[in-house]
C-alpha cells in the first residue's frame, strides 16, 4: 500500500462504490412510525404511571393539594426515619419540627449520606416508563442530593404527567441544563443476575402523586388513601451496601 493511500481511503472508496449502485426496484421504502403522542386520557396516564412505579418496587400515595403537607408528614413518620435533608427551595411548611432536618447548602457528601432520607419535588413524570424527571430546581436540589440518602420521597403533580418521552421533550423548551431520570429505586444486577439495591442511589423510593382535588377525600387529619400499603419491614432495614461516591455534580 502506498503512503498516499490509507486504509481509511480504501474503506471510503468501497462505501462510495456500494452506494453508487442503482436502487433495487423491488425495495420498499420504510419510514419508522415512532410514537410521539400518547392516546391515554388523564385517568389512564395516572393508572399507567402508578402501575409502572409499583412494578419497580416503589411506593405510591395519592392525595389532594390541600392535604399535601399532612401527607408528607405521614410518609415521613411511617418510614421510621428521623433525619432528613431538604433542598434549599423546599417549601418551609413541609419542614416540620417532628423530624431532624438539614438544608443542603453545599453539604459535604459524607453529611448527605448520613441522612436517612431526602424530600424533593420533581419536574415531570413519564407514564409509559414510570419515570420521574428532575431538572434540579431549588426545590429539587442538586444531583448528589437524590443519590446519596437511602430513601427518597418525591412529590409529583398530576398535571406534570405525560404519556410518552417525546411529549416530555416537547414540554422542555428550552431544555434543562441538567436532568436526572429516575425509574424506581436504585437496583443493579451482575452477570449472574444477583440483584443488589442501593449501589447507584436510594434503595427506597416513595412517590406522592398530587391531585388538585380528590372527590370524597376525608377531611384532615384523616389518613391519606394509599395505592399500596406501607411495608412493615421497611423500619427494620438491612445494612446499606458499601459505596465509594464520586457523584457527578454541578
Amino acid at each position: 500500500m502506498s503512503a498516499s493511500v490509507t486504509s481509511r481511503d480504501l474503506i471510503l472508496d468501497r462505501i462510495r462504490a456500494a452506494t453508487a449502485q442503482p436502487l433495487d426496484p423491488h425495495a420498499v421504502e420504510h419510514t419508522p412510525a415512532y410514537l410521539r403522542v400518547g392516546a391515554l386520557d388523564e385517568v389512564g396516564r395516572i393508572q399507567l404511571f402508578i402501575q409502572r412505579l409499583r412494578e419497580y418496587d416503589a411506593e405510591v400515595v395519592e392525595c389532594s393539594e390541600r392535604r399535601l403537607g399532612n401527607c408528607i408528614n405521614e410518609c415521613l413518620a411511617n418510614s421510621g426515619r428521623k433525619v432528613f435533608v431538604a433542598p434549599p427551595g423546599l417549601p418551609s411548611e413541609w419542614i416540620t419540627l417532628k423530624f431532624q432536618w438539614k438544608v443542603d447548602r453545599k453539604l459535604e457528601y459524607n453529611d448527605l449520606e448520613k441522612c436517612d432520607g431526602v424530600v424533593t419535588t420533581s419536574s415531570a413524570g413519564i407514564a409509559d416508563s414510570g419515570t420521574i424527571v428532575l431538572h434540579h430546581s431549588p426545590s429539587e436540589g442538586r444531583r448528589a442530593l437524590t443519590l446519596l440518602p437511602d430513601w427518597h420521597l418525591c412529590i409529583v403533580r398530576v398535571n406534570q404527567l405525560v404519556e410518552t418521552l417525546p411529549e416530555y421533550f416537547a414540554r422542555c423548551t428550552p431544555p434543562p441544563t441538567l436532568a436526572t431520570f429516575i425509574s424506581g429505586p436504585s437496583a443493579t444486577a451482575d452477570i449472574e443476575m444477583t440483584r443488589v439495591k442501593g449501589v447507584h442511589g436510594p434503595r427506597f423510593l416513595k412517590v406522592i402523586l398530587v391531585h388538585e382535588t380528590i372527590p370524597g377525600e376525608p377531611d384532615l387529619p384523616e389518613p391519606t388513601r394509599e395505592v399500596r400499603p406501607e411495608r412493615s419491614a421497611e423500619s427494620e432495614l438491612p445494612p446499606r451496601p458499601h459505596r465509594t461516591w464520586r457523584p457527578f455534580d454541578r
